[in-house]
């Protein structure tokens, strides 16, 4: 019942959460869609006023400018400009006209340049006579190039542009500088930026410099700040930034003719803000249908749940790894079940009992059949040596190689157990290599360098044997000098790691890489038995995470590891290996 009442309440919080992301998104993309419907139509005014500044430019210019020769006409150029002034003067604050030398030539109203003045080294003038064929649009400013009182100084955005100046005949570049009232932006903005829960518009150039901001006056004093130069570099569309801690969405609009970018900002919190009574209204509903779920439960939980709870409960226990009594009750239907269940139980216990012993004798079957294969082999090769070294009358050599043999044997019989000490690996080791020495007359030399510490711990028996003889036959034995091979043993990492190196022919590469996969090449490039077995052993017994690694060099030789956990050899541990418990603990723990 408790599941079942978890269950039902967390698919109404699932479905609480959905409902509240739906109409959270849905109403993110409304508030979105409204601040972009809002600054498209804001962006349409702003470029349809700035068209217009642009064509009072050009009137000037092509009505005017273009029409006159300034070496005689001054009169007809003033009144040209003053009638396009008086048409325009709600828009307009002053248009002015600059020769090549920054010169004031005529001016509209009618003004004088300021003393020592030079209008050379301004922004506005610098870009219009670098960009001749552009317009440029200054960032707002106080515009006091004239002799007037404070009281006369506008705030302006000036339009200049390069044109050509005609006297007796002759062109020059000159500079047309139109001055529009800066209120009138600030009015189209201030009118959008009317909210209070903290959305607000701006306006900046393609370089990041502010045009308009509600709070222009702090962001100049230095006492705020605002990522404009980041918005100037976005194209238009929708972004989330963070910005001194605060995420936000960023809206942006790009403004023709000029670069400006009309930047809408909605904080997070306006989102959030916006869904508060429709979390109340999901709370309210999430609690009345649990309200509900109670109710439900409390019937069903009488007629249904408590029996099924019951054998739940039994079932849990069995899996925990208990025996416990099938709970048998309720309706007809869950004492059927119960029946079921208990037959099961009984059905997968003897299952399982017949399963691990047959994985046991299977791996002990494996090994034994693996182990098998290494001792007639050996045995058919050492008494083939001892004949001919009878028969060659070598008789110490020959009593030699049977205590050696004798050695070796015992060992290998080892009472008829698979796991033996490290110890005893390496003393069989040396005793085969004696025999191999007596068998090619000293061809090679062998150094064992063993830490002792390695020497109680448990092995699998003969695995040293066969790589000793592929050193020999395929890595010494074809050497026009002395062969060199070094058995040595170490602790590492919690592994006994025990490794044959010989300095040999060697192989390539590739070719080592495959000495383990390729079964057919075991043949080629080792004993009958081969790395091959060793490795299947050693896995079959501590798992695959152990084994054999082969490295080589061609014409520098070849090193074999045998890598094997560092368990301390007692009788309790080698009955374990042997039986194949660790084994299967790892594979059991793997599966969980």
């Amino acid at each position: 019942m408790i599941v079942f009442s978890a269950i039902s309440l967390s698919i109404m919080l699932i479905l609480g959460v959905v409902m509240y992301f739906r109409f959270s998104v849905s109403s993110r993309e409304e508030i979105v869609q409204s601040t972009q419907k809002l600054m498209e139509q804001t962006g349409e005014k702003l470029e349809d006023y700035l068209v217009s500044m642009r064509r009072i430019s050009d009137a000037v210019y092509y009505n005017v400018i273009k029409e006159s020769d300034f070496s005689g006409q001054s009169q007809d150029i003033q009144e040209g400009m003053n009638l396009l002034y008086e048409a325009n003067r709600d828009n307009l604050r002053s248009i002015a006209l600059y020769n090549s030398y920054g010169s004031l030539v005529a001016a509209e109203p009618v003004a004088v340049q300021k003393k020592n003045s030079d209008v050379t080294g301004q922004e506005w003038y610098r870009q219009a006579m670098s960009e001749v064929e552009n317009m440029y649009f200054s960032v707002p400013h106080i515009q006091n190039l004239f002799e007037e009182t404070a009281a006369h100084y506008y705030w302006v955005i000036s339009l200049s542009r390069a044109v050509e100046l005609t006297e007796n005949g002759n062109t020059q570049l000159g500079v047309l500088l139109v001055d529009m009232d800066y209120a009138n932006i600030s009015r189209m903005m201030k009118q959008i930026n009317t909210s209070n829960n903290g959305q607000y518009y701006y306006l900046c150039d393609k370089n990041g410099e502010i045009i308009y901001h509600n709070r222009q006056i702090q962001i100049r004093d230095g006492l705020g700040s605002e990522n404009s130069q980041a918005a100037a570099g976005y194209k238009d569309g929708v972004y989330d930034e963070t910005f001194q801690g605060e995420k936000r969405k960023v809206v942006v609009n790009t403004i023709s003719y000029t670069g400006w970018k009309l930047v809408g900002v909605i904080p997070y919190s306006v989102f959030t803000h916006g869904m508060v009574n429709m979390r109340y209204f999901i709370a309210m509903l999430m609690l009345l249908m649990a309200m509900m779920l109670v109710m439900i439960n409390r019937v069903v939980s009488v007629r249904i749940s408590r029996p099924i709870m019951k054998l739940n409960h039994s079932v849990m226990e069995y899996e925990a790894g208990e025996k416990p009594e099938i709970y048998i009750g309720g309706s007809q239907e869950i004492r059927h079940l119960g029946y079921s269940i208990q037959s099961s139980y009984e059905q997968i216990d003897s299952l399982m009992k017949k399963i691990v012993q047959e994985q046991t004798e299977r791996r002990k079957s494996e090994l034994e059949a693996l182990q098998s294969q290494i001792n007639p082999h050996f045995l058919y090769n050492a008494l083939e040596s001892l004949t001919w070294m009878i028969e060659g009358e070598r008789n110490a050599d020959a009593a030699f190689m049977v205590t050696q043999l004798a050695k070796l044997f015992r060992i290998s019989l080892s009472k008829g157990n698979t796991v033996i000490t490290v110890e005893d690996e390496l003393q069989h080791a040396q005793s085969y290599m004696n025999i191999q020495k007596i068998r090619y007359k000293n061809a090679f030399s062998v150094l064992f360098d063993i830490d002792p510490a390695v020497a109680e711990y448990c092995t699998v028996k003969l695995i040293l044997q066969p790589i000793l003889e592929n050193a020999i036959n395929y890595g010494v034995s074809g050497l026009d000098d002395c062969g060199e091979i070094r058995v040595t043993g170490r602790l590492q990492e919690g592994m006994v790691l025990l490794a044959v190196e010989d300095n040999g022919m060697g192989m390539a590469e590739e070719e080592a890489s495959l000495v383990l996969t390729d079964s057919s090449r075991v043949h080629k490039r080792g004993s009958g038995v081969g790395l091959v077995n060793v490795n299947t052993r050693i896995q079959l017994l501590f798992g695959r995470e152990y084994g054999l690694t082969v490295e080589s060099e061609p014409d520098e030789g070849t090193r074999v590891t045998i890598r094997i956990p560092a368990i301390p050899y007692t009788e309790e541990n080698r009955q374990i290996l042997e039986k194949g418990d660790l084994f299967s603990r790892e594979e059991t723990d793997g599966e969980k």
